[in-house]
């Protein structure tokens, strides 16, 4: 594969281990750990416009899930279980720890996002801070689908199929999906909020029959054990204990209005956050609205009253 545009300068490239797979990392910064999780149909380098402000307050690590962009591919299954998100969440803490971080801040956009709430679920004791970007809940998202939200998010039953459906007709010109996919989900819906370097990592990572398969085994986990995870949480009556913070997009995929910030308060015992006048990409169609409400919500008040560094 041809190299890469940097988007990351002063940032280091690095593979650590997950929890079976290896995980490549993007790691810059110094302070307080923060992780950013991204989502589908990208890579970590979707962070690139946000990374150098976050770098200058935190130690910043942006992962590739498993199966995405440069990390490694998980053997699958009938049960899906290897691309569930519990999994996914695992490799996480697993890479902060070998990092030397036991706590840390943590953001997920998309399928990143889901990763992250179900790190809060699972490992509360891991995470100081949760924000998401444009999701709701998986349930949440399987339990509303009706007619309206399944045409807007196609995807989720499309890319679930059982193999080789999706992967076979992706195969024909998946860089053409890409491309599709990526513009219709922008408020205007075309590509000019993304940066051209940006696209070519995620025209590399999705041009890979394996990478595409993977994807598949992602939503594949979503609509199976995902949401059946989810579900045991409902009904045991258990919440994220972690502060937790939304953003979604005017456009987006969950929708306009104060939805989706009503359906995280039935998941999170502390939640707040807000709309931002974008599409489903947020920070790459409102970088600097996206960045200005982040900072705000990671930043620590007792050390900014004492002068320290957040």
């Amino acid at each position: 594969m041809a190299e890469l545009p940097e988007l990351f300068p002063g940032f280091r490239s690095e593979m650590v281990d997950g929890d079976g797979v290896k995980i490549h990392c993007r790691i810059g910064g110094d302070g307080p750990p923060l992780v950013c999780l991204h989502g589908f149909p990208q890579t970590h380098a979707m962070w690139h416009k946000l990374a150098p402000a976050l770098a200058a307050r935190y130690t910043v690590v942006l992962p590739d899930l498993r199966g995405y962009g440069a990390s490694g591919l998980a053997a699958t299954g009938s049960d899906f279980t290897a691309y569930s998100k519990r999994e996914m969440a695992k490799d996480v803490v697993a890479v902060m720890n070998r990092l030397g971080f036991s706590r840390f801040r943590l953001a997920g956009h998309d399928r990143g996002a889901r990763v992250a709430y179900r790190l809060a679920f699972d490992f509360p004791e891991a995470v100081e801070k949760l924000a998401l970007l444009d999701i709701i809940p998986t349930a949440a998202m399987w339990d509303g689908m009706t007619v309206e939200r399944a045409m807007s998010a196609y995807h989720w039953l499309f890319l679930a199929q059982h193999e080789p459906l999706p992967e076979l007709l992706i195969a024909r010109a998946p860089v053409q999906y890409l491309d599709h996919t990526l513009a219709s989900w922008t408020k205007s819906h075309n590509l000019t909020s993304f940066d051209d370097r940006a696209l070519a990592h995620y025209r590399a990572f999705y041009g890979q029959a394996e990478r595409v398969h993977a994807t598949c085994e992602d939503y594949r986990a979503g609509a199976s054990i995902d949401w059946d995870i989810d579900r045991a949480d409902q009904e045991a009556g258990r919440k994220i204990t972690t502060p937790t913070f939304v953003l979604w997009g005017s456009h987006g995929i969950p929708g306009g209005g104060n939805g989706p910030l009503q359906v995280w308060q039935n998941w999170a015992e502390t939640v707040d956050g807000h709309e931002i006048d974008s599409g489903h990409f947020l920070c790459e169609e409102a970088p600097d609205e996206t960045l200005a409400a982040l900072l705000l919500f990671f930043e620590d008040p007792e050390a900014e009253e004492t002068g320290e560094a957040s």
